[in-house]
């Protein structure tokens, strides 16, 4: 099967763009199909690095299928903050002229969502489809516990009326979630209202850009997310509320990253020499911290480890990035095995004899690893980040 063959096929692969002798020198489980028919848990991990398009582009359609054959594999066909109001009416048209189009081709390489305006639109959309199309849902925006039940039920009623599931992403950026008096007892009311829609609510998206608009504050791309404390505290409670692994909670994604431009730099960077020199990749290196990359590659590890999945993104240059980072290393798999399946419980010398694996404490953990093996896959124990996004950015 050619690499163009495997990106249009329904559902998606990661890594897809990439042929099969790449994939033979990088991987030791390769990624493997995710469809909308998928467990949640593997679609929601599938969801990797969710780039976002103006509605108003006049080649919507063609851009779409540009970026699922360059490896993108979930975009936010956006009708909310990146169209003016004038042109609302022709951002709609133009959005369902472009999954009418896929649906007419049988196209399905992507997953595919719109960002609403209002509720209103979700009918509007939805009634001018069939069951040929490959919507994957809506993202909400302004998410709150008063509106958004509403815009979940009309979630609900399209997929009944089209026949076929659709998801929803609440976005969290609203005053209320943000400002310290009305946050908890808002989150709270926000867990009962998904809690209502669990098999609907893919993942719960954080609007970082509205929230540090509510102190007037933009971040450098010399810092991170959670460098801008209040900022960080507002995801902090998110995760604390929502992002449980006792089976009440849900994926969160990390927030967006907003540059990709050359630009003077006041901090030295954060990415380390050691290993690119050793892969020979130090011109590579280079060429990241031109672009903004390693602040993005920092922020990217922060939000895995406050316990956050996948990235809102603005450029096809960051989306390598996310998933090269998404991707399980050996010594991550074999740690995960180890907890999973070893036969005595306690805590144990890992497989690569540098940490101690407690089986209880890190079983969440390790099923998390396997969800993420499953749809990134596992690199060969000689692989790391570079391999993966040298090879990703050769393309």
């Amino acid at each position: 099967m050619t690499v163009t063959e495997r990106a249009t096929t329904r559902g998606i692969t990661h890594f897809s763009h990439l042929d099969d002798a790449q994939c033979e020198r990088l991987f030791r489980c390769r990624p493997q199909p995710v469809t909308l028919e998928s467990p949640i848990t593997h679609l929601s991990v599938a969801l990797g690095a969710t780039l976002y398009v103006p509605a108003t582009r006049p080649d919507l359609a063609a851009l779409v299928r540009r970026r699922a054959a360059e490896g993108v594999t979930s975009m936010v066909i956006d009708l909310e903050d990146a169209v003016p109001d004038d042109d609302e009416a022709l951002a709609l048209a133009g959005t369902i002229a472009a999954i009418t189009e896929f649906a007419e081709q049988g196209w399905s390489g992507m997953l595919l969502f719109v960002r609403i305006r209002s509720i209103a639109q979700i009918e509007t959309i939805t009634a001018a489809l069939d069951t040929g199309h490959c919507l994957a849902g809506f993202v909400i925006p302004k998410f709150e516990a008063s509106t958004g039940g509403a815009a979940l039920d009309a979630v609900a009623a399209a997929s009944v009326d089209l026949g076929r599931p659709l998801f929803a992403m609440p976005v969290l950026e609203s005053a209320r979630i943000v400002h310290r008096e009305t946050r908890d007892a808002e989150l709270t009311a926000i867990r009962n209202v998904l809690n209502r829609h669990r098999d609907r609510v893919l993942a719960v998206r954080i609007g970082a850009t509205d929230i540090c608009g509510l102190f007037g504050i933009r971040r450098d791309r010399d810092v991170t997310i959670y460098d801008v404390r209040v900022a960080a505290d507002v995801i902090a409670a998110i995760v604390n509320m929502l992002g449980r692994a006792d089976g009440t909670g849900f994926v969160i994604t990390g927030p967006v990253w907003e540059y990709f431009a050359n630009h003077e730099r006041m901090f030295a960077p954060t990415l380390r020499h050691t290993p690119f020199r050793e892969l020979d990749a130090v011109y590579f290196r280079q060429h990241l911290v031109s672009r903004d990359m390693d602040g993005l590659l920092r922020e990217i590890a922060l939000d895995r480890a406050n316990g956050i999945t996948g990235k809102t993104v603005i450029h096809p240059v960051h989306v390598g990035a996310v998933h090269a980072l998404s991707c399980v290393a050996d010594e991550e798999y074999s740690d995960a095995l180890d907890i999973l399946y070893r036969d005595s419980g306690g805590a144990q010398a890992s497989s690569y004899r540098n940490k101690m694996n407690e089986l209880k404490p890190h079983r969440n953990w390790a099923l998390a690893v396997l969800d993420r093996a499953h749809v990134f896959g596992v690199a060969r124990p000689d692989v790391n980040f570079v391999d993966l996004l040298t090879e990703w950015s050769s393309e």
